[in-house]
């Protein structure tokens, strides 16, 4: 019956599918002709979860696609309005087979974030506990599993009757954002994520970070229940004072862990925005939503942080040297020209902004102008080199903050580039 029910879904998605791109043709003949990347933002807000996922992959995906196109969909939200409460306490009670009476003694009616997969609900455990519940969205994974072959099958199409179009394969790049989105919606694996990741703050003694702990009895693979946590914006300067006497110290502690867990964990966090990490009440750091996560190389790991060490201290031979080891070309790479080209973009850049609202728009900027000048010159980055540099430079930027007077190459307690 699942079976009918899931093919009888994706029959209607294809069918809406069809239909808002047939609308959006209808508006381009009768005159509305928006640019081309504004037109396929809005034609991917209106398709829906799928399309604002993919939105805000090419958003953080400048090694991928144009800079226009990347710079149109920093204005994908992945914001989306709320179900109704009773419809998530049927989801909650009939994912966890049992009266919610017996686990949960009470749940927040409101909301505390809605997203396109998921939307997540404070609570209480009967056993005292607060807690967060996080609830996928029903029809989620048809819908999603629907438009990812829709979407591989058209890639596949185009790499065969065009395969010059790119240097990139359209059908590689189809099955990593599936894989992605997929993986997205398995609660368990975000459940062994965060578990893993406490057994790393373990094994290495880390009493200064934390992660939300996972209650297995009332999670499954469309809830997750996990602790909640009482904390600050690490960019919010004033009320980090409020927990802790030392903001720097507070800060190091959060780029240590993430930096370590590059060789040290089976994974690194792959979106440290400031709304993912928090200073606790008892001055902990806070790392939370383990939805996304990346995996890297040796070798390519020991180029970036090569390439971070010299974009710090401004060496820019040595940022040429690290990013042709990084990138992948077939071209040889004349190297000065390269260094002299990164010289001139950070005199053109302007300095980073102190506004904690002005961080992410920093970080993309630099961030794409790096990679642009970079295939100026015949490189090409895997994807994992963009989720990196992008993390480290969300760090960058953190230090301007929390600690402007910090020297991230002498400062003794900062062992990221040791």
């Amino acid at each position: 019956m699942a079976v009918v029910t899931d093919g009888i879904r994706g029959a209607l998605r294809i069918g809406q599918t069809l239909s808002v791109l047939g609308r959006t043709g209808v508006d381009w003949l009768r005159g509305d002709r928006p640019p081309a990347p504004r037109m396929l933002r809005q034609t991917f807000e209106r398709l829906g979860a799928t399309y604002i996922k993919l939105g805000q992959f090419i958003a953080s995906s400048p090694t991928f696609f144009p800079k226009e196109y990347v710079d149109e969909f920093q204005y994908c939200l992945d914001r989306t309005p709320s179900l109704p409460f009773g419809e998530i306490r049927k989801l909650i009670a009939r994912e966890l087979d049992q009266p919610l009476e017996t686990v949960f003694s009470h749940i927040e009616p409101t909301a505390l974030a809605s997203a396109s997969i998921a939307q997540v609900h404070g609570a209480r455990l009967v056993t005292g506990e607060r807690v967060v519940i996080k609830v996928q969205k029903p029809g989620v994974e048809t819908t999603l599993g629907t438009d990812l072959n829709f979407l591989s099958l058209s890639a596949r199409i185009i790499d065969t009757l065009a395969p010059n179009l790119s240097w990139a394969s359209l059908s590689s790049i189809a099955r990593e954002i599936q894989h992605s989105m997929m993986e997205e919606c398995d609660f368990h694996q975000e459940a062994a994520n965060l578990k893993a990741f406490r057994q790393f703050l373990e094994a290495t003694d880390n009493q200064a970070v934390t992660v939300p702990r996972v209650y297995e009895h009332c999670s499954t693979r469309r809830i997750l229940t996990m602790e909640r946590f009482d904390g600050v914006p690490l960019t919010d300067l004033d009320s980090v004072r409020q927990v802790t006497a030392d903001p720097e110290g507070t800060l190091i502690s959060a780029m240590n862990t993430w930096f370590s867990s590059l060789t040290r964990c089976e994974f690194f966090h792959a979106d440290v925005h400031a709304g993912n990490l928090m200073v606790l009440q008892d001055g902990r750091v806070g790392f939370i939503d383990f939805g996304i996560v990346g995996r890297i190389r040796p070798e390519t790991w020991l180029a970036l942080r090569d390439f971070g060490s010299t974009f710090l201290a401004q060496d820019f031979n040595g940022m040429a040297d690290a990013m042709t080891r990084i990138g992948v070309t077939g071209t040889n790479v004349d190297r000065q020209a390269l260094a002299r080209d990164l010289q001139r973009l950070a005199q053109q850049l302007e300095s980073p902004s102190e506004n904690p609202s002005r961080v992410e728009e920093d970080v993309n900027e630099l961030l794409m102008e790096v990679v642009r000048v970079g295939e100026n010159h015949g490189l090409h980055f895997p994807r994992e080199f963009a989720l990196l540099l992008k993390q480290f430079l969300y760090f960058d930027r953190y230090v301007h903050i929390l600690a402007p007077g910090m020297d991230m190459l002498k400062d003794e307690r900062l062992t990221l580039m040791h």
